[in-house]
């Protein structure tokens, strides 16, 4: 008997430069609230970070959405049909492993802005995946017009895989052109988007806010990062982290908040912060079947199927581009 042994997958780097991300800081400063994107959160150390928030008893939603594609792989496989993989927003790739086995894909292609995280993820997938090629791309997939010229790409049917509720983060009209914008890096090849769904207002604060305050952490490491990537100088203990749910636009509200009246530099700008005042670090939309349908329609998607877990939790939907 033959053992594969797994190559080593390639990445390529096309991360946004140090002046993209300044810009966006100061663009950010200047809405009401104050807003940064949330993809900023996911340097190495964020990744880090958000991997343990997924271990948390509160945060439920990564066990039940692995859960859900453990159950329905085969059924979803047979929906999506062949074709390479393209996974939005990879992370550390946990998720994507029963529709590897059930797919068998003639490749994986894992998109996510931490260059790191993704080097290793797709390492230790590939160990587990002999069989499958694979390729990382490390960019902010919701700028990105084109994905590379690459021969696991050239010529071949893409599916698209885009779970965790990572489309909750953006506003209703960022979401619908982020739908859009997959429609086109993937050809008019299909969607399966992962969406949580709404829950108490207290089960959901909870699992943003956990008691070991690992999401304090997460959040606060975005300042981190400024700090070190920008020359800013934020005392992130002088930001308090609070998650709340807003019920009238079905989301959480993440963010930190100013302790105190403070003043804080980037790149040798001031900036102003009042006591109380929050300054966003992302959201996280919950769409009810409804609306997810509804949001697709928008987009120029045809909604196909859905598949949940037992409590009706989280939905699993298969998209496939309208005509």
């Amino acid at each position: 008997m033959t053992t594969l042994t797994p190559s080593k997958p390639e990445l390529i780097d096309l991360r946004p430069p140090a002046a993209d991300m300044l810009r966006l800081v100061r663009q950010g400063l200047q809405q009401e609230p104050r807003q940064l994107p949330a993809w900023f959160l996911y340097n190495a150390e964020g990744s880090r970070l958000f991997d343990q928030i997924c271990e948390q008893p509160e945060y439920s939603l990564t066990r039940t959405e692995i859960g859900l594609l453990e159950h329905s792989a085969a059924e979803i496989a047979a929906a999506l049909g062949a074709g390479v993989i393209v996974e939005f927003g990879a992370g550390s790739a946990r998720k994507v492993g029963p529709l590897l086995n059930a797919l068998q894909p003639s490749a994986y292609v894992a998109l996510d802005i931490s260059a790191d995280h993704l080097r290793q993820a797709t390492a230790d997938l590939q160990t587990r995946h002999p069989s499958v090629p694979m390729l990382g791309i490390c960019c902010d997939h919701s700028a990105l017009s084109a994905l590379p010229e690459h021969p696991l790409l050239q010529g071949q049917r893409r599916i698209g895989f885009f779970p965790g509720s990572s489309l909750g983060n953006f506003t209703r009209p960022e979401a619908v052109a982020l739908l859009r914008r997959f429609r086109q890096l993937l050809n008019g090849g299909p969607l399966l988007l992962g969406l949580d769904q709404p829950k108490t207002p207290e089960r959901l604060e909870a699992a943003y806010n956990d008691a070991a305050g690992v999401s304090a952490a997460f959040a606060r490491n975005l300042l981190h990062r400024l700090n070190s990537e920008l020359g800013a100088t934020f005392d992130p203990e002088r930001f308090h982290y609070d998650a709340l749910w807003q019920a009238a636009e079905h989301r959480v509200r993440m963010a930190l908040v100013s302790q105190e009246p403070q003043s804080v530099s980037i790149a040798g700008e001031c900036w102003q912060f009042a006591a109380g005042q929050p300054l966003v670090t992302e959201y996280s939309v919950k769409y009810t079947p409804a609306m997810a349908r509804d949001l697709a329609a928008e987009a120029g998607w045809c909604w196909r199927q859905r598949w949940h877990d037992p409590a009706d939790d989280l939905s699993l939907h298969w998209l496939d581009a309208a005509d």
